[in-house]
């Protein structure tokens, strides 16, 4: 007897310009084969001057939702339904989610990032060092802002990105922000709660890159993040460690707005430790 198969699948996707060997789409297919999901996860190549007609075809197929990479985060609000409430504030989207059939904006990184720091602290009434003024630490700022962080201090380069990212804060947000001008190694001060590198220092391959930083001012009281994935354990993370401090990876990050946009589509909570090992597999651990 021939054996019935069921092509069915429902679709998800990646619109942005794939690597040879994407993390995210190991990491999300392998949470659906541990759930037994028929989901698919594309990775898609998407021209800025298709994005509207890529959404709309994403729309015709059925797509349960997609991730925007760089260069289409902000670009394809003007194609969607509507945004959630810090994609909106944030003005840039990473995750779409069909609602409906209305698609509906998402950011995912921030609210990633506020998952893995809250196994860890919570985020109520403390004060952040953040470094950097892109696009990592407009999701980082938004998120913890709007889960009760009280003061948020940018560290950048670029005073232009850097008051632009404050100002967004203090209007969009109720924390209290501020602006330092990152010249020569940044002293946190006294009484910081958590340190976050939103930048690329230390990404691979300049693995041995050191963040500006006086080391000698981070505490064990203190909470250091890195947000980069590869590798898991950058400079700062083991000089982190080394000065007592508490700390997180860019895997946790990572893993954590994977869950959550798997929880968008398919309203099943994936196994994490599914998904970081997947990404150990690439990155190491």
């Amino acid at each position: 007897m021939a054996k019935q198969l069921n092509f069915k699948q429902e679709l998800v996707g990646v619109f942005g310009k794939p690597v040879a060997e994407n993390p995210t789409q190991l990491m999300v297919e392998a949470a659906f084969k541990k759930h037994n999901l028929d989901w698919r996860y594309l990775t898609l190549e998407v021209d800025p001057a298709h994005l509207g007609d890529a959404v709309r075809g994403a729309r015709a197929m059925g797509f349960q939702g997609f991730n925007c990479t760089i260069p289409h985060k902000v670009a394809v609000i003007e194609h969607l339904d509507g945004l959630g409430e810090s994609a909106s504030a944030m003005g840039a989207v990473n995750c779409v989610v069909n609602r409906g059939g209305k698609f509906i904006g998402e950011n995912t990184d921030g609210k990633g990032f506020v998952v893995a720091l809250e196994s860890l602290t919570e985020i109520t009434g403390k004060s952040f060092v953040i470094f950097g003024a892109g696009g990592a630490a407009r999701a980082i700022g938004v998120e913890v802002a709007l889960a009760g962080a009280v003061s948020i201090i940018i560290v950048n380069r670029s005073e232009e990105r850097g008051l632009k990212l404050v100002e967004l804060l203090n209007s969009k947000t109720p924390a209290n922000a501020d602006f330092v001008k990152w010249e020569g190694d940044y002293t946190v001060p006294r009484g910081t709660d958590i340190v976050v590198n939103a930048t690329s220092i230390g990404l691979y391959p300049d693995v041995d890159a050191v963040l500006p930083l006086n080391h000698n001012s981070l505490s064990p009281e203190m909470v250091v993040a890195d947000v980069i994935p590869n590798p898991p354990r950058t400079r700062l993370v083991r000089d982190a460690e080394a000065a007592g401090c508490k700390v997180i990876d860019g895997l946790g990050m990572l893993v954590n707005q994977g869950i959550i946009g798997i929880e968008y589509w398919t309203e099943i909570t994936p196994d994490a430790a599914v998904m970081r090992s997947a990404l150990e597999e690439v990155f190491g651990s």
